[in-house]
């Protein structure tokens, strides 16, 4: 079973997120900001990260550097979902490593199959 860390401060995201993810059998951990996301990462080394960029105490930046600084964390796969939609915002989370960058709005469905092909 793929396990998955969903990292975003808005509830109306991670419930439909946790939902959709759950209905396709991952194993779904969340995460409020990117303290909480660390701390959970390294405790359950997911294959995939989904993070949010704006977010209380430590950002999706700040956390897509400390798991990539992570040699437990080295296979995890990192997705960025944001609403920072302008190309150097883009540019700057795959510069940092993020295996893939999408924008919200979204649509649950897209992103749960662009997640399993990126898993598979």
């Amino acid at each position: 079973m793929k396990k998955i860390l969903i990292v975003d401060d808005e509830p109306n995201i991670v419930m439909s997120l946790e939902y959709a993810f759950k209905k396709k059998n991952f194993e779904v951990y969340i995460a409020r900001d990117g303290s909480e996301a660390l701390q959970i990462a390294k405790e359950k080394t997911p294959d995939l990260v989904l993070l949010d960029i704006m977010m209380p105490n430590v950002d999706g930046y700040e956390t897509l550097k400390e798991i990539k600084n992570d040699k437990n964390l080295e296979h995890t796969k990192v997705v960025f979902l944001s609403a920072k939609n302008k190309a150097t915002d883009i540019e700057k989370g795959l510069k940092l490593g993020a295996d893939k960058y999408l924008t919200k709005p979204f649509s649950v469905k897209k992103l749960v199959a662009e997640i399993n092909e990126l898993l598979n």
